[in-house]
């Protein structure tokens, strides 16, 4: 336990960007998973998958994802919607 009240500070601040971070990092997860549902399923596919990508460069400009992560998995994921089509 930190003794020093900016340490404790600096505490509080680590936990409430940590449950941020984790926000972020799950709606992405979250919306990868509906749009792979949608493709097994034939509906919506084209617009889970913008928001797929809407949510994995999000990810990314908070930096939860590296760049190159995110452009992976977003080339992934227009290769699937392209089988689909």
């Amino acid at each position: 336990m930190p003794n020093i009240k900016s340490a404790k500070k600096r505490v509080k601040i680590i936990e409430t960007k940590t449950l941020q971070n984790s926000m972020i990092r799950t709606a992405y997860k979250t919306a990868v998973k509906k749009f792979e549902s949608a493709v097994e399923n034939n509906e919506n596919v084209e617009q889970s998958y913008k928001d797929a990508v809407k949510a994995i460069d999000k990810a990314c400009a908070k930096g939860i994802i590296k760049k190159n992560t995110a452009s992976r998995k977003k080339s992934t994921l227009s290769k699937k919607l392209i089988a689909v089509k």
